[in-house]
């Protein structure tokens, strides 16, 4: 049974420049269900980072909400949205933000241990995880002996650790090569079919952006709906 893991009811953003206000998002409504893919694409400075801060709950709307697990986030202190997003959130961002000090097991373990978890008892979930991304003989490899591509692969795994019902995806092939990006688009859309985590992809590519299932273009401020 589908039900709705983030929605946005006529959402608003401006900010003040000067001695005017902008409207970098006007309107805005979608809602994400249980296991959907979705692309959301737009030139720079559409606001589509405006719009991802706004779905994690790391900005409030000028106007509407924001719901996440059926709660309103603006109604939410600081530290329940920053426990929401580390239980139903997971993310992905163009660079990776691998600690480099830890290994790769340690990287995608962290959210876990930051919620309460002990290390013994998450490291074999993390270890699947690292099996399921192709990666199950790098765990005790650090960021800079892994190439982009593996890093990217480790990132996902990692978002992945808590079970999100929603991963937040921001260029996440941006910094990697044809080839590299190509692999971590299919690993985003097995891992989409297997799970029941919601995918939402800020991107760029035009070509990967058309075959997701659910595709939104931001424009001028507002987010239409693509066939």
């Amino acid at each position: 049974m589908n039900h709705n893991v983030l929605r946005c009811d006529n959402v608003y953003r401006s900010f003040t420049l000067g001695p005017s206000n902008v409207d970098v998002l006007k309107d805005i409504n979608f809602t994400i269900t249980t296991g959907e893919a979705v692309s959301i694409v737009g030139s720079s400075g559409s606001g589509k980072t405006t719009l991802l801060n706004l779905l994690a709950g790391l900005d409030t709307p000028s106007a509407g909400e924001v719901f996440m697990a059926d709660q309103a986030l603006s109604g939410l202190s600081d530290r329940r949205r920053a426990q929401l997003r580390n239980q139903h959130m997971g993310f992905v961002f163009q660079f990776h933000h691998l600690l480099p000090e830890f290994t790769a097991l340690e990287n995608i373990i962290l959210p876990q241990i930051i919620g309460g978890m002990k290390q013994a008892d998450t490291e074999p979930r993390a270890m699947q995880l690292l099996e399921r991304v192709g990666l199950q003989d790098r765990a005790g490899h650090r960021p800079a002996e892994l190439s982009g591509g593996e890093r990217q692969r480790v990132a996902i795994a990692r978002a992945l650790i808590n079970q999100p019902p929603v991963v937040l995806m921001d260029e996440p092939t941006g910094n990697l090569d044809d080839t590299a990006s190509e692999q971590v688009h299919e690993l985003i859309m097995e891992l989409n079919r297997d799970m029941d985590s919601s995918f939402i992809v800020v991107t760029h590519n035009q070509d990967w952006a058309r075959q997701m299932p659910k595709k939104y273009l931001l424009k001028r401020g507002r987010l239409e709906q693509s066939r």
